[in-house]
């Protein structure tokens, strides 16, 4: 039999527990041998040299390598013994590597600084005393003592409970406290929800109202809470982001063509009768041609530096590869309460009886407002305390919420001065009302009786209840919760008053209607979501009329859209909710593995998720969504390590600033492919088509290299700097499973390199054919010719691919860095070229001025070309 079903006796019994006594010490220790100590099991931090096997393990980076072994191997076959370019991409890869270990290692430690640094304690029943332990030393059969404002550290079995109610929204997502009452039976045999299971108090949540005693019946991983922890390794594993699996099928093409492109190249040289060493330099030169070597330290660094710019707008990112994911996300999955919503109780409308008046709360309250709230905030058990001038409330969340309404105006001390109070009948979770008297300043006595409106309408003598019916079933309608307030005053004071003489003749004074409101940002950031085509949906464990009402509020909730409940969702079959699961926008009353359904069916669909949430109920689903993003300031450890990024602002507009930054990086990637690969391919083709031409191989691998490295690496870093041009809101989201070269990449990176190949060609021919400045062409004037055309027609790319736009309409100072590397790109290309010491290295020789002007005009006439086509076509140069 489940626990919460068990009787007082038999629960007392199965424990062996004096419940007068509470445990000895020597039980304390059998049951801490047997069942553990009160903690959560923690995963284990990955080791410094486990994480830099796992950086090693990207296939960009397994094909650097194998570039550095191919450039070692080269240089080995040559003898020339200089491994400048080998030792080179071995440093790229130690950068890239450094810097995914150093950021992961940042946000581990931003995240450790957000913990709880508090331990919990519990106060307990051992060997007939009351203690205080720390909540890790509690074990099974323990005897809590509970009073209002404590802190649950276990799993228990009520077996005393005076007016007891636990606030347990971080558990099971609702916003509004449980009664709890540890005599309740339950009729069906059917398993109930954890919010319905009122004899019990679980681990992560807190006392609101009343005390009691229970006896601890599960710690740590058995707790409820511990379950959850659990399903983050079981049920939710992380999965590479949409631009990784992008990069990593172009890091396997890439193999590819670098294989498929040296047997072809060696064959072709074995036709035509070459030296089998000098095919294999050939070959070797074409494969590294291949590899885009400083592709994977240019993501890292663009990735790297988002992260930065999104942590000064308050999100700390814990994983490099999230913020790329939300670039593409399409869907946010988000928890109500405390996420979209504040987490407070608030007065939303007060209608006054006797004037029939309605008043809409906000700051400014108008005098019958007052009226009712001045009356209701008096009978309340809040306590307000002032520290360092900020003032905290303790209570019930529906009697704060009446106490901060009124405060606006006026204080609950000076209120309570004015009428001071005599005597008290309190809540009842039976009678579900609470009763005050206070004296009148100009004498006799008013009685205060505060309850739910259905409870008080039979006890209302006086006031307009036709009316108050329809005021009730419009608060209802917006999903408020209504407090019902009711008067009787009499001038003497009985000798023996009871609750009957009180609650008599009552006088209706009016009807207050609260809610846990949406956050201001909330209806803004969904409105641009969805403008940006992003569809916001909201999954909560709260009641569905209040998830609805807040949902229509703040827009989620529109004109076609469904809603369903977790006991409906139940009934449906997978296939079934991956046909329907577009219908629905919200979801009340779900558990968390309701949660991780939901989130795999979007998933099915092709769908980048993104799951935000702050309670332990949210996160497996954070770690199960695409991107998890939880709540810095009031989110549980449980979620915020559950999380690829955490929100210290708490604010869900942030989301959609991270999703706008998430975008750039993924069209700064796309820039930088763009970039890269144009020359890369072009490379692959004047080696290609030279050969078949009879040329030999125009450009050696150090040539190679060079270009790859300098030429197109100094102007590629500076491309993760490269600000937004454009406005990636106003545009819909990339799809999961759309290739990389979609959207018209792949046919600008074709011409590109087309371009630069015919130049290059060009070049070679005119090196190798034409007499210019009294020099005679020969082989190595084609060569040194087709390196500095190749170098600076890749340098002045960098510049095209920014925009589709003109390369003039950009100012310098929208990114000065990057002019200054394709600057200083170019003059290290020329001093290389023209310095008699640095010609050998590179297999260079001295060119006239001739040749020089002929280079210049060569390596500008891409630009010409496609400047061209931007005027007359500027969508084929959009990314």
């Amino acid at each position: 039999m489940a626990v919460y079903r068990e009787g007082i006796e038999e629960t007392i019994e199965a424990h062996q527990v004096n419940i007068e006594t509470g445990l000895s010490s020597e039980q304390v220790i059998k049951s801490r041998e047997e069942f553990g100590s009160n903690v959560f099991v923690a995963d284990k931090r990955v080791p410094l040299w486990r994480k830099i096997l796992i950086s090693l393990q990207d296939v960009a980076t397994i094909i650097l390598l194998i570039a550095a072994v191919i450039s070692f191997v080269s240089t080995y076959i040559e003898g020339t013994g200089h491994y400048f370019e080998s030792l080179l991409i071995i440093g790229i890869v130690i950068i890239n590597s450094i810097l995914s270990i150093v950021q992961e290692g940042r946000a581990e430690d931003s995240l450790a600084s957000l913990q709880n640094l508090n331990r919990m304690q519990a106060k307990v029943l051992r060997d007939g005393e009351k203690v205080l332990i720390d909540a890790d030393d509690v074990v099974v059969g323990d005897l809590l003592v509970i009073e209002n404002g404590a802190a649950i550290p276990a799993d228990g079995r009520l077996i005393e409970a005076v007016e007891l109610q636990a606030e347990e929204s971080a558990l099971t997502g609702e916003s509004l406290p449980v009664e709890k009452n540890e005599k309740a039976t339950f009729e069906s045999d059917d398993d109930v929800s954890l919010g319905e299971r009122i004899t019990m108090v679980y681990r992560g949540t807190t006392i609101v109202n009343g005390h009691a005693r229970a006896i601890v019946t599960a710690i740590g991983m058995q707790t409820e809470m511990g379950t959850i922890a659990g399903l983050l390794n079981s049920e939710a594993q992380n999965s590479l982001t949409p631009l990784q699996r992008r990069l990593v099928q172009l890091g396997k093409n890439i193999s590819w063509v670098a294989i498929i492109s040296a047997i072809f190249v060696m064959g072709l040289g074995v036709i035509q009768g070459m030296d089998l060493k000098h095919i294999f330099l050939i070959a070797i030169s074409l494969a590294v041609a291949v590899v885009p070597e400083t592709l994977a330290v240019i993501v890292t660094m663009t990735l790297a530096l988002s992260v930065q710019t999104i942590a000064k707008k308050h999100a700390i990112i814990r994983r490099l590869p999230a913020v790329e994911t939300l670039g593409t996300t399409n869907v946010i999955a988000s928890d109500k309460t405390g996420t979209l919503t504040q987490n407070v109780m608030t007065v939303r409308q007060v209608w006054h009886d006797e004037q029939n008046h309605l008043s809409d709360v906000d700051e400014n309250l108008d005098e019958p407002a007052v009226d009712v709230l001045s009356l209701a905030a008096i009978s309340t058990n809040v306590e307000v305390n002032i520290s360092d001038e900020k003032k905290t409330y303790a209570g019930l969340p529906t009697e704060v919420a009446l106490v901060r309404a009124i405060e606006t105006v006026t204080s609950r001390e000076e209120l309570l001065r004015q009428y001071p109070l005599v005597e008290q009948i309190p809540f009842n979770s039976t009678k579900k009302r609470m009763t005050t008297v206070h004296e009148l300043p100009d004498g006799g006595y008013i009685a205060i009786t505060k309850g739910a409106f259905d409870v008080l309408l039979p006890m209302i003598k006086h006031g307009n209840s036709e009316r108050a019916e329809e005021v009730n079933t419009s608060f209802g309608r917006r999903a408020l919760r209504v407090l019902a307030i009711a008067k009787r005053t009499f001038d003497v004071m009985p000798e023996s008053p009871t609750q009957e003489f009180y609650e008599q003749d009552l006088t209706l004074v009016g009807l207050v209607g609260i809610i846990d409101p949406p956050r201001p940002e909330s209806a803004p950031a969904v409105e641009k979501a969805r403008l940006a085509g992003v569809k916001t949906i909201m999954i909560t464990g709260d009641h569905v009329e209040t998830a609805s009402a807040i949902a229509r509020e703040i827009g989620i909730l529109r004109s076609g859209d469904l809603t369903i409940t977790g006991s409906e969702l139940a009934k449906l079959s997978d296939q079934e909710l991956d046909k329907h699961i577009k219908d629905y926008t919200v979801y009340a009353r779900v558990t968390p593995t309701d949660k991780i359904r939901i989130i795999k069916s979007w998933q099915r669909q092709d769908a980048t998720i993104a799951m935000t949430g702050d309670g332990v109920n949210d996160a497996p689903a954070l770690k199960a969504a695409d991107v998890g993003i939880s709540m810095g300031e009031t989110g549980t450890d449980v979620a915020r390590e559950a999380s690829d990024i955490i929100l210290t602002d708490d604010n869900f507009a942030t989301i959609i600033n991270a999703i706008s930054e998430g975008r750039g990086v993924y069209i700064k990637v796309r820039k930088t492919i763009n970039f890269l690969l144009s020359a890369n391919i072009s490379e692959i083709l004047v080696i290609f088509i030279a050969m078949l031409l009879g040329w030999g191989s125009p450009l050696l691998a150090v040539h190679l290299l060079f270009i790859n490295l300098v030429s197109d690496g100094l102007p590629g870093f500076a491309l993760s700097r490269e600000p937004m041009l454009t406005n990636v809101m106003n545009q819909p989201p990339m799809a999961k499973h759309v290739k990389l070269f979609a959207q018209g990449l792949g046919r600008q990176i074709g011409l590109n390199a087309g371009l630069f190949a015919i130049v290059t060609l060009v070049a070679i021919w005119v090196g190798q054919n034409a007499v210019i400045g009294g020099l005679n062409p020969n082989e190595q004037i084609g060569q040194t010719m087709a390196f500095t055309v190749l170098s600076l027609t890749s340098i002045i790319h960098v510049l095209n691919i920014r925009s589709e736009k003109t390369l003039f309409s950009i100012k310098y100072s929208a990114n000065p860095s990057l002019v200054n590397m394709a600057f200083l790109a170019a003059i290290i290309t020329l001093v290389i070229t023209l310095l008699p010491v640095t010609q050998p290295l590179f297999g260079l020789t001295m060119i006239s001025l001739g040749h020089w002007a002929i280079i210049a005009i060569l390596s500008l006439m891409p630009t010409i070309v496609i400047e061209f086509l931007k005027y007359i076509r500027p969508s084929l140069f959009r990314v």
